[in-house]
């Protein structure tokens, strides 16, 4: 809701993303592991609105995709979206190409 302007309720867990090998590091140098909790859910109210957590938001089918700027771990969550598996997968080995 906060970013979005959508009341949701969640349909299904896609994936979690994480790796203990893999630490990021903040300009300070506090180190951090990233974790990504990834749901599909189903808008039960609300109007697709920009935040001042968001710049640009859309409903994209799996060809739109293709061209869009994103990370791997991005990519690799929205085909794991697409695929359809009732299965919850764990991924700990994913493209980092965070900026």
């Amino acid at each position: 809701m906060e970013e979005t302007g959508l009341n949701i309720t969640v349909r299904r867990l896609i994936g979690i993303y994480t790796s203990p090998n893999i630490l990021l590091e903040y300009p300070d140098g506090n180190k951090w592991q990233l974790v990504v909790l990834h749901f599909e859910a189903v808008v039960i109210t609300g109007e697709l609105t920009t935040s001042d957590e968001s710049t640009d938001l859309g409903y994209f089918s799996l060809e739109d995709i293709i061209d869009l700027d994103m990370s791997g771990l991005d990519r690799r969550r929205v085909a794991d979206g697409f695929s359809e598996k009732y299965e919850a997968s764990i991924c700990d080995n994913f493209p980092l190409d965070i900026s």
